[in-house]
């Protein structure tokens, strides 16, 4: 009786006010409120982190002061193996950190840099074409040939090298295809193109590979180095300045060519993909890291590879006169032999012949 007393009391006092003292009032509780709520935004905040700084202490005071939590998702991303009821090679590992590291490597150094390395090289060839023009043969010539490489030594040449351009093709579409290929072709058109590719660069490789080999059969004998090698650098090997030097079968710069293919082809190349391709698991397990490791390499060694093709097949072909037709016909007319290769040709002239075909053509010319 008594509350309800004190509380009759104050509503009547509440309704004896003037209209000054009930706005004071509202002003005071207003200010009051105000008070109140900006207490709270701060209080609350920091009496939420204060809780939650106890519980993490005390989270990591569990276990001899070790913090499990953090210990698992430390161990997620060191790549460390937990049990897993699927069988594999790495199949306990949750979190691979090294596939975002390959990913950084491949995406942008490789892709780049290598792209780069490319369009250089390119342009390099381009820039000397322009500068320097085709090397002709210095001497008009007379239609006399020698015999330079056999229908063996050609089906082979043309074998490796149409497979190493179907390689470089598919390769190289399967690392720029996303930046290059994509916006050209789409993505329907690229991922069936795309599935076309990286199968006929795992079935063409190993037949690729064969054809290196046999190509270091045939023609290891002919790239030994010697003592004419270095004049021959010397002197710029006939492709830079007008001088001519000495070559035997295979002058300085072809056994450079020869024996890249041999080391950077077969030794990591060819060597990396059948890596890749699963082919020598029982030496090298392929694991992830491994796989990584021995894609980059394949890449960047092919790359390189191309880089030196696109040298290579400039001089054989636009760069300098006669030099295709040995690849073609299987001979060479006897002055480009003089010329770029004069101790080679000084033991093989006495199977100079002439080509009646040639005469006969050069003769109508003339009488026309």
């Amino acid at each position: 009786m008594a509350l309800v007393a004190k509380a009759e009391a104050r509503t009547a006092a509440r309704k004896e006010r003037t209209p000054q003292e009930r706005r004071r009032f509202r002003i005071r509780s207003m200010i009051w409120s105000f008070v109140a709520i900006l207490a709270l935004a701060v209080i609350l905040p920091t009496s939420t982190t204060v809780l939650m700084s106890t519980v993490d202490t005390a989270q990591a005071q569990i276990d001899d002061g070790q913090n499990q939590r953090s210990n698992f998702w430390r161990a997620v991303r060191q790549g460390n193996e937990g049990y897993s009821s699927i069988k594999g090679a790495e199949a306990g590992t949750l979190i691979n950190n090294g596939g975002q590291n390959w990913r950084q490597m491949r995406n942008k150094r490789l892709g780049i840099v290598g792209g780069w390395m490319l369009l250089g090289m390119l342009c390099l060839l381009l820039f000397f074409y322009v500068l320097k023009g085709r090397i002709p043969i210095a001497h008009d010539r007379s239609g006399r040939r020698v015999p330079r490489w056999n229908i063996g030594e050609r089906v082979l040449h043309w074998f490796t090298a149409i497979l190493f351009v179907i390689l470089a093709i598919t390769g190289l579409s399967m690392l720029f295809g996303r930046a290059v290929l994509i916006p050209v072709l789409g993505a329907e058109a690229f991922a069936a193109w795309a599935g076309f590719a990286i199968n006929a660069h795992n079935v063409l490789g190993p037949f690729f590979t064969v054809g290196v080999v046999f190509m270091f059969l045939f023609w290891v004998k002919n790239n030994i180095p010697n003592a004419v090698d270095f004049e021959w650098f010397a002197r710029g090997g006939g492709i830079i300045g007008d001088a001519h030097p000495s070559a035997g079968k295979a002058n300085a710069g072809e056994k450079v060519w020869f024996w890249l293919v041999m080391i950077l082809g077969l030794g990591f190349v060819c060597w990396s993909g059948f890596v890749l391709i699963g082919w020598l698991e029982s030496i090298i397990p392929t694991t992830r890291a491994t796989m990584q490791t021995y894609q980059l390499v394949h890449a960047w060694a092919a790359i390189v590879w191309i880089c030196v093709f696109f040298g290579h097949a400039y001089i054989g072909t636009i760069g300098t006169e006669g030099a295709l037709e040995g690849m073609t016909t299987g001979s060479v007319s006897s002055e480009w032999a003089r010329q770029h290769h004069d101790i080679w040709y000084e033991q093989v002239k006495d199977k100079e012949y002439v080509d009646t075909d040639y005469v006969r053509v050069q003769r109508g010319q003339t009488a026309n």
